[in-house]
């Protein structure tokens, strides 16, 4: 029986709380060599269309998924079918916007709680998408902010975003004017936007001194959200994956033009969850996580909104080979 789970069963079900610990968890096994991923692949489709397809397995827990998703006509829809990998049964198909939103920002979280200051209280979104939403709640969780600042280009969007998101998570929320407006002083830059060129430039990070940064908007090797200063006054700068990055992080790509020495210092996310490295090392250091989302973190989100499905009787079961399958041997 496959269980079908629909997007307000997802928003019903996962936290971002619960989020972030099964991100932090499946980090931990991924560099203990327990996860499998595989990165992102695209299709470019007619008509400027894509289709995009990544998997993961965790081979303690037990269970392997892909998640699929399409942009076509400026609409994303997303998919993530789990499987048993002791039984081969397709256990459950997710339907994934949300969740893919959560499991981006519970990164940000988690490499938030390990390269930001302990004592960070001001973070910065550029942004005012769904994406930048689960980015400020999640950095909120791990670290005790008491302001964000907001700027996007639209200003009645940014407006509502500062008023609903100080609402759900009981801080200060300010619009900002400009990207330079709101990164002054913080402690915590997100950029989460679609922007193709960057939208923080490396002088506006001279005025917050010892910033931790999530650049998690571009994933594609031709776009940007950080000029090259912005970038080379990192002193730290992490990734989930290094196979990915080099395919897609063009944040990264487009400042270090070429130059492999640069990579040879690029850190892996796993590895500073499990203690194999070390992450910020003093306060006055600027670390960067260049964020290109990778299928572990859907796995992790996937397995934890199956099991609380589960649990609590939500769901609609399919049906699927329901003819007994013969063993390969007989055919």
């Amino acid at each position: 029986m496959t269980l079908h789970i629909s997007e307000a069963e997802v928003r019903s079900l996962l936290t971002m709380p619960l989020a972030v610990a099964a991100v932090e968890d499946i980090s931990r096994k991924q560099s203990r060599g327990e996860v499998v991923v595989h990165p992102r692949r695209r299709f470019e489709l007619p008509g400027g269309h894509f289709f995009h397809y990544m998997a993961a397995a965790d081979l303690s827990a037990g269970f392997v998924a892909m998640k699929q998703y399409t942009y076509v006509n400026g609409q994303l829809r997303f998919l993530v079918p789990l499987y048993d990998m002791n039984t081969g049964d397709l256990v459950a198909q997710i339907e994934a916007d949300y969740m893919g939103q959560l499991r981006t920002g519970a990164a940000s979280g988690v490499a938030t709680k390990y390269l930001a200051r302990r004592n960070s209280r001001i973070v910065a979104i550029i942004g005012t998408g769904g994406q930048a939403r689960t980015q400020l709640e999640a950095i909120a969780a791990v670290r005790p902010i008491e302001v964000a600042r907001v700027y996007g280009r639209n200003v009645a969007k940014r407006q509502q975003f500062a008023l609903e998101m100080a609402q759900k998570l009981g801080i200060v929320v300010e619009p900002a004017a400009s990207s330079a407006d709101a990164v002054r002083g913080a402690d915590i830059l997100c950029t989460a936007t679609t922007a193709a060129n960057p939208v923080v430039t490396g002088s506006s990070l001279v005025e917050a001194p010892g910033i931790h940064m999530n650049a998690i908007g571009a994933n594609h090797s031709h776009k940007r959200e950080l000029d090259d200063d912005a970038v080379k006054s990192a002193d730290v700068i992490v990734v989930d994956s290094i196979e990915q990055s080099r395919q897609e992080a063009g944040d990264l790509i487009i400042a270090f033009q070429g130059d492999e020495i640069c990579w040879t210092g690029v850190k892996k996310l796993p590895d500073i969850v499990d203690g194999k490295t070390s992450g910020r090392t003093s306060n006055s250091e600027v670390t960067l996580f260049k964020s290109n989302g990778i299928a572990s973190w859907d796995l992790a989100a996937a397995m934890k909104v199956y099991a609380l499905a589960k649990e609590k009787g939500l769901g609609r079961s399919l049906h699927f080979w329901s003819e007994q399958l013969q063993p390969l041997s007989n055919y």
